[in-house]
């Protein structure tokens, strides 16, 4: 794995590597969002693909895992996964598939990412109203956001029914995996939102305690750290990627 230790990145670096990146979306699931980050992959010479979450059905992460499993790629990836989708990534990796290589976890958390009990998850599913657009930029975006960033966010949660972002809310606060961190067996990547106003700090360190062997940079940016900061995030990622080493 990595070295464990933590570096903080300005806006630079810069690298390619012939790896395909799959991408899995914050908690509007589209993988619309993902755009900024996937084009800056790409210019340093990475493929990319984010799978789009399902609108309809269960949406805890046992359910949606086992709807991700089978279309994850034969041949070599990494998967990137940012907040909402860092637990479902965690228990993807964890079972360990064959052509995996790498796994980066952004702005994320093993468990509960806000301080409240696990008991409040029954609250948010079915009377958790979804937040004007301008009060989650700013608790999402902060001082990074623009006019383009609102508009993403807008257009994004405008495909998603509400029942499905509550349901998604809802699973954060029983999510705990933990327990799945030792098993994952692949060179691990921690990106950190230096001004994330969304995750509970705790939560941050937690992940940071328990992937000792990951690599972990804070980037100067919010919570959604893969769209205000993409050049920056990606040039971290197809550095580190770059750096992985061989396999046959």
């Amino acid at each position: 794995m990595g070295t464990g230790r933590e570096e903080k990145q300005g806006c630079d670096a810069a690298s390619a590597a012939p790896l395909h990146v799959l991408m899995l979306p914050g908690l509007d699931g589209t993988g619309s969002m993902s755009t900024p980050l996937l084009s800056a992959l790409e210019a340093h010479g990475l493929t990319t693909q984010a799978i789009a979450l399902p609108a309809q059905g269960g949406q805890d992460y046992a359910t949606l895992a086992r709807w991700l499993w089978p279309q994850l790629p034969r041949h070599p990836f990494i998967l990137l996964a940012e907040s909402f989708s860092g637990p479902l990534a965690v228990e993807l990796a964890a079972r360990q598939p064959a052509a995996l290589r790498g796994l980066v976890l952004a702005a994320t958390f093993a468990r509960r990412p806000v301080p409240l009990p696990a008991a409040g998850a029954a609250l948010l599913s079915p009377a958790w109203p979804v937040p004007p657009v301008a009060l989650l930029a700013r608790l999402l975006l902060g001082r990074w956001r623009t006019g383009e960033h609102m508009s993403m966010l807008r257009d994004a949660l405008a495909q998603i029914p509400a029942t499905t972002l509550r349901q998604r809310a809802a699973a954060t606060l029983r999510v705990d995996v933990r327990a799945l961190l030792p098993q994952i067996g692949v060179p691990t990547l921690c990106l950190q939102a230096g001004h994330d106003r969304l995750l509970w700090p705790p939560s941050v360190a937690e992940l940071q305690t328990l992937l000792p062997d990951a690599w972990h940079v804070a980037l100067d940016g919010p919570h959604l750290l893969l769209q205000a900061c993409a050049e920056p995030a990606a040039a971290v990622v197809a550095g580190w990627v770059r750096a992985l080493p061989a396999t046959g």
